[in-house]
This record gives structure tokens, C-alpha cells and sequence, in this order.
């Protein structure tokens, strides 16, 4: 996971987005560089999924714990949302292939222009409901 186009796109992306297998995402991060994520908004739609086992995954973090906690204890000064993990890539995107878009969306994180920069960006997909969880331990639940 040491190639340069993770630190290149955190380099140059104003926010970022965690799409990586969750097993993987803090050495994609650590691979980005904490110099490139500095003060960037990272929206994490990664679940800590372990599937060596194979269907149905295990998970590898759960209960007193999220993925996201972990990856905003490892980046202090990351402002991570968590959202757009309970579901698919096509609804991620477009939100009205279930129930014609009444069904909600959760964000959890600790930065409040965060979780309203990336409300927005949700929005701009067809999401008419967003539900702010709270703070970053919030990801415990829909991760799990």
C-alpha cells in the first residue's frame, strides 16, 4: 500500500474519502501521509470488515470501539465524518433506488462544520434525510 497516488490525492484533494477495505485503511491513510490529511474534512465509508474467513464477515473492531474512532485517534487533525457506510456504492450515489429516497443517511463525527460540509455534499447526491448520530463513537453502531 506504499504507492505515491495516496499521497498524491491527499496532497491535492480538499476532502478526502476513506473507500478502502477497513482492514486497510489506517496504512492507506499512514501511506497518504498525515502532512497531506492535515485539517482535511475525510468522509470514512469503510466498515472493518475481516472476510478471511470468508461470507459472513467477521468484524474486526466492535463494541467499545469503531474504525473511525481508531482512525481519528491515529489522525488527530482529521476531521472525520463516518457516513455512507450502511449501504451500497449505486445508493451511496443515488439514494433514490430505495423507496423512491425516503430512507436516511447517518453522519458521526466530532467537528460540527465537518458533518455539515459533507451534509451538503449528501444532499447535492438526492439525500433528503440526514441524521447527525453525534460525536465520532456513534460509528459503533452503524459499522456494526
Amino acid at each position: 500500500m506504499g504507492c505515491r497516488c495516496f499521497a498524491g490525492a491527499a496532497e491535492q484533494g480538499e476532502l478526502v474519502v476513506n473507500a478502502t477495505n477497513g482492514a486497510g485503511s489506517l496504512e492507506a491513510l499512514r501511506a497518504a501521509g498525515e502532512a497531506n490529511l492535515d485539517g482535511k474534512v475525510l468522509i470514512d465509508i469503510a466498515n472493518p470488515l475481516d472476510l478471511s474467513q470468508g461470507i459472513p464477515p467477521f468484524l474486526l473492531v466492535s463494541n467499545t470501539d469503531s474504525l473511525g474512532e481508531q482512525i481519528q485517534r491515529a489522525f488527530t487533525r482529521l476531521r472525520i465524518v463516518k457516513a455512507l457506510n450502511t449501504m451500497n456504492a449505486f445508493v451511496m450515489a443515488d439514494p433514490s433506488l430505495v423507496a423512491a429516497g425516503e430512507h436516511t443517511v447517518f453522519v458521526s463525527g466530532n467537528d460540527e462544520q465537518a458533518k455539515a460540509q459533507v451534509t451538503e455534499i449528501l444532499r447535492s447526491f438526492g439525500w433528503r434525510h440526514v441524521l447527525d448520530l453525534g460525536d465520532v463513537t456513534t460509528a459503533r453502531g452503524t459499522e456494526m
